[in-house]
């Protein structure tokens, strides 16, 4: 019974470190992908503001087109 317990407790507890450690990377990625996008446009402003325009023009595209 001891081994059983003690084989769910470290697979449990394997779980989360690997649920943690995906949950970094993903928050990593984030803040490498707002950090380029910052330092292309210069501002929160401006990178939202060229966001928009990005997804308009091929929001226009896609429907000039069809």
């Amino acid at each position: 019974m001891k081994e059983i317990l003690e084989y769910l407790k470290a697979r449990y507890l394997s779980e989360k470190a690997q649920g943690m450690v995906e949950y970094a990377l993903i928050v990593a990625f984030i803040v490498g992908v707002a950090a380029i996008v910052f330092k292309e446009n210069g501002s929160f402003q401006q990178a939202i503001d060229a966001g928009f325009n990005h997804v308009k023009d091929a929001v226009s595209k896609t429907t000039t087109q069809g």
